[in-house]
């Protein structure tokens, strides 16, 4: 038995032990997979209880990514660069290791399921916490033109701007500001959704041909995603499909084998 989990503040909406079940009986796998709701003054004892009373692997959600790369050794130079985990594991030695699997996820669920090509496109990301630090790296690697980061703090923007420098001249704008430039592709990424709001974002950033990403997801269509449909975006669509895919890369990391998404993603959905 494979003993896994999700650790986040707050977590009761979680699909994710629904997700890696299915996984597991879709490849014969026997887990255990359980959500942790842990504050952050928490984390860092229940990560060495977790690992210690006998876990293999945990994915990580809000607000604790940031918290979850101090604590472990990055596994690549990406992880590294993003400083942000949402997949932890032990390696041979018994070290915690540091994964993101957000990034892969993302451009998997936009170019496989959705068709949306990012190479040579103009992407506005809304937010500069650890969400988009874990997907800046995949979506570079993908060539857009151009990558604006805006945020309601500009502090945490010029931060990131910064320490991308050598792999990406990002772009950073306050909401306020943004309405000059229109994008190919919006990406929610902050938390505002879980209240039910969204960044004060002028429409003017949109086109016709714009297509809107919420990394957030719920039952029922997000503040952005309604924003989306209501400025006629060409497509707006939630962050389901990038739950399910970034979770089989997670569950190849800790099992070897990488399930088939589409599947799950149609259960859920």
């Amino acid at each position: 038995m494979i003993k896994l989990g999700v650790v986040g503040h707050p977590i009761a909406h979680s699909k994710s032990p629904l997700i890696h079940r299915q996984f597991a009986e879709q490849l014969g796998v026997a887990i255990e997979y359980e959500k942790y709701d842990i504050k952050p003054r928490d984390f860092d004892r229940f990560i060495s209880d977790f690992f210690a009373g006998g876990g293999h692997g945990l994915n990580v959600t809000l607000p604790h990514k940031e918290s979850a790369f101090l604590l472990s050794s990055p596994a690549t130079k990406k992880v590294s660069l993003a400083k942000a985990v949402n997949t932890l594991s032990l390696d041979k030695s018994g070290e915690i290791t540091g994964n993101n699997t957000d990034g892969a996820g993302l451009v998997r669920d936009l170019s496989d399921n959705h068709g949306v090509d990012i190479t040579n496109k103009k992407l506005l990301i809304l937010g500069a916490g650890g969400a988009v630090r874990g997907i800046l790296p995949s979506l570079i690697e993908m060539g857009p033109s151009i990558i604006t980061v805006s945020n309601r703090t500009m502090a945490k923007a010029e931060i990131l701007k910064t320490e991308f420098e050598t792999l990406y001249d990002l772009g950073i704008q306050p909401y306020e500001e943004l309405g000059k430039d229109r994008f190919d592709l919006i990406i929610n990424a902050t938390s505002m959704g879980i209240d039910g709001q969204m960044p004060n974002v002028s429409s003017a950033v949109l086109a016709a041909t714009t297509v809107c990403y919420d990394l957030m997801y719920a039952t029922e269509p997000t503040a952005f995603v309604r924003w989306g449909q209501e400025k006629h975006a060409e497509l707006a669509v939630d962050g389901l499909g990038m739950l399910v895919e970034q979770a089989a890369e997670s569950f190849a990391i800790w099992t070897g084998q990488r399930p088939d998404t589409k599947l799950v993603y149609q259960s859920l959905r």
